[in-house]
């Protein structure tokens, strides 16, 4: 079954770029050309991604980002035509899981979007060896099924974030930095930068912390992070 994908830009032609791109590898699209008709179409038809311009006027990207958040945990690629950090960094942190810059090459695009939907579910046919789902303390996740709990509270969590935990589970006791965390969300040869990484760890312990767990990550100085117990405080 072909993976639908919802396009969010209010440029005509960039639209148009990406809905070619996305066809010839297989997708179904669907469109929308600006921030409101891309709630209504994400609430109408439930796309599988949404590649989401980030400067629209009055009701933006990250609006948009933010509103979708509260209900779904839906892969969100982030287009925007500023190269600054600062965009990219705040994208992530509300909940993106991947950016492109314009001008693009549909090809990376392409590329990108395939990335994080085979994070998400195995291709057709395709099998994984290993447990079925990895555990410490009260967090659990199953990548087969692409599900995560904390104390069997499910966890909505992007595909970037659930990529981290998963790396930490499958080695428990292992120190990792930065490249090799983002090297196993990402599994693309993407230059991102410690603030980008630090926002992914920054978010995850949120979701936690809110569950009241405050040791799911700990920080090694000067080397990386390290799964922590991953317990409910009394």
């Amino acid at each position: 079954m072909a993976h639908r994908i919802l396009i969010v830009d209010d440029e005509g032609h960039i639209r148009e770029v990406i809905r070619v791109a996305l066809r010839k590898a297989g997708m179904d699209v669907i469109e929308a050309r600006d921030g409101k008709e891309a709630l209504s179409r994400f609430a109408a038809d439930r796309p599988d991604l949404i590649v989401l311009d980030i400067g629209m006027p009055e009701f933006d990207g990250l609006d948009v980002c933010r509103e979708v958040r509260k209900s779904s945990g839906v892969p969100i690629l982030f287009l925007s035509a500023r190269d600054e950090e600062i965009d990219r960094v705040l994208g992530l942190e509300i909940g993106g899981d991947d950016y492109v810059t314009k001008p693009f090459s549909p090809r990376e695009l392409v590329a990108r979007v395939n990335v994080i939907l085979r994070r998400l579910s195995p291709r057709n046919g395709e099998t994984k060896a290993g447990p079925a789902a990895l555990a410490q303390g009260n967090l659990l996740i199953d990548p087969e099924q692409h599900v995560a709990s904390f104390a069997g509270i499910p966890l909505k969590l992007t595909a970037i974030e659930f990529g981290i935990l998963r790396a930490f589970l499958t080695r428990p006791t292992a120190v990792f930095n930065r490249d090799q965390l983002m090297r196993a969300a990402y599994q693309l040869n993407i230059q991102v930068s410690d603030r980008t990484i630090d926002s992914h760890i920054r978010n995850i312990r949120a979701k936690l912390a809110a569950l009241a767990c405050d040791n799911v990550i700990e920080t090694i100085h000067g080397v990386g992070f390290k799964l922590g117990r991953c317990e409910k405080q009394a």
